[in-house]
Parts: structure tokens; sequence; C-alpha cells
């Protein structure tokens, strides 16, 4: 399997973590009342759940670009040494920021998100500049 189909396959499990955090602090936060419940007025969640549905929302945000990039990486065969630097730099960007967001640690927080977003930039530039087939 080439490197963007593991980058997607990673994206994946990324995803389900943070989904599986952010409900877990979500239920911890407002109880399983609300949780199991129609939820027809708005949860207040504590801060760790609050920080966790950005985290959520903001990996949602980024996914796509990557998830997009890396497909048309795989199906081109565009793969080359700045796209596989690109997908990895995602993966282990995405992977800390997570944990930098529910810890609150802001400056750690911002570098993974720098990291990763460089990291689709370096997935678009091997996309764009590596002719069909070689590495680049």
């Amino acid at each position: 399997m080439t490197l963007p189909l593991w980058g997607l396959a990673a994206a994946a499990l990324l995803a389900l973590i943070h989904v599986g955090a952010q409900s877990m602090a979500l239920k911890a936060s407002v109880g399983n009342r609300w949780t199991i419940g129609p939820r027809d007025t708005p949860a207040a969640p504590g801060p760790l759940a609050a920080r966790l549905d950005q985290a959520l929302r903001n990996d949602t945000e980024t996914a796509t670009a990557f998830v997009a990039y890396a497909a048309a990486l795989a199906l081109s065969g565009r793969e080359g040494r700045l796209a596989d630097a690109g997908i990895l730099a995602w993966i282990a960007g995405r992977a800390v920021y997570l944990p930098a967001y529910a810890l609150a640690i802001p400056y750690a927080r911002t570098a993974a998100w720098l990291v990763a977003t460089t990291g689709i930039a370096a997935m678009l530039a091997g996309l764009i500049l590596a002719p069909t087939g070689a590495a680049l």
C-alpha cells in the first residue's frame, strides 16, 4: 500500500480518536441524561469538552484538504519525497494537536497546527510540481 493510502487510513483513525475523545469529554461534562436524551436544549460543556469540540472541528476542516490531496496523489501517481514529507508532517502534526489542545498547551497546539498545515501545502506542491510517475 502506498504512503498516500496509509495516510488516508491514518486520517480516518485520527478522526475516530477525535470523535471518541470529544464524545467522552462531553458525556463526562454534561452527564448521561443529556447525551442519551433528545438534546432539545444545547449542552453546556465544560472546558475540556469545549476544547475537544473545537479540536474536532479543526480536524474536520483540515482533513478535507488532506483527504483530497492524498487521494489525488494516490490516483495520479505523483507521489514523491515532497508529497511524502507532507503526508507525514500532517499526520504527525494532527497526532500532537489533539493532546496539545486538550491539555491547553497554546504554543504546542499552534506549532502542531503549523506542522500539519505545512504538510498539506507540501502535498499540494508535490502534486502540482511532480510530473506523473516522477518522484519530487
